[in-house]
């Protein structure tokens, strides 16, 4: 297998990573996402690192998987936890290593960098595959359910 190499995304990626945010939404969610309002979404993460980084896999020179970073202060702990968001890894380069390359790549980032106290994630209950190789990463689950009032929604794909 081709060395799988973790990179900071740049603009030069917004293609990329737009094509996977859709791709995602579909499989995950059968959302339809609006490709200009993703694109817009991604542009301003990649043009304004207050809002987050994204950091992508390659091998043999592809992108082969991405995710996001954003950040959530804990007042209980004074201290940062990073959340990942926009996981992906594309439907071929899957089973192989790639998220787990990433997940490794930014915890040991955060255990490094001052002020952050750990890592979250969303996972759909249904998603058993990405719930076991976030336990297997030592991610744990918590007694949270995620709550929302959203008046910007995305489209329900055809089949929903």
């Amino acid at each position: 297998m081709d060395e799988i190499r973790i990179r900071i995304a740049t603009l030069a990626d917004l293609e990329t990573i737009t094509a996977n945010n859709i791709a995602m939404a579909a499989e995950t969610e059968n959302l339809e996402l609006d490709p200009a309002t993703a694109r817009s979404g991604v542009r301003r993460v990649l043009t304004d690192t207050q809002r987050g980084t994204y950091f992508l896999a390659e091998r043999a020179g592809k992108v082969v998987g991405q995710l996001l970073i954003t950040r959530e202060w804990s007042d209980w702990r004074d201290d940062w936890f990073w959340w990942l968001q926009s996981v992906y890894v594309l439907p071929e380069a899957r089973g192989v290593g790639i998220y787990t390359a990433l997940h490794h790549h930014v915890e040991q980032l955060a255990r490094q960098s001052p002020g952050v106290c750990g890592l979250r994630l969303y996972v759909d209950r249904r998603n058993t595959t990405a719930i076991q190789v976030y336990q297997q990463l030592g991610m744990q689950q918590t007694n949270y359910d995620l709550m929302q009032l959203a008046w910007k929604k995305a489209r329900r794909g055809a089949g929903a």
